[in-house]
């Protein structure tokens, strides 16, 4: 699964930091969902949806089947 948060997060302003300790997660769960390393539950996928101000859909996009 790809995503473009990285891309949502510069726009905003904040850094891998600053996202983490929003979501009360560590800055390396950021860095690998970035880095499609690491897949978040559909809780902390649905809370970068509204820190974000995006839809979900909109964020993440699946690997073509």
């Amino acid at each position: 699964m790809r995503n473009k948060i990285k891309e949502l997060r510069k726009q905003i302003g904040l850094r891998q930091e600053d996202l983490a300790r929003e979501l009360g997660v560590t800055r390396q769960t950021i860095n690998a969902i970035e880095n499609n390393k690491y897949n978040p539950t559909l809780e902390l996928a649905m809370k970068l949806a509204k820190l974000l101000k995006t839809p979900v859909e909109v964020i993440f996009e699946l690997d073509d089947c």
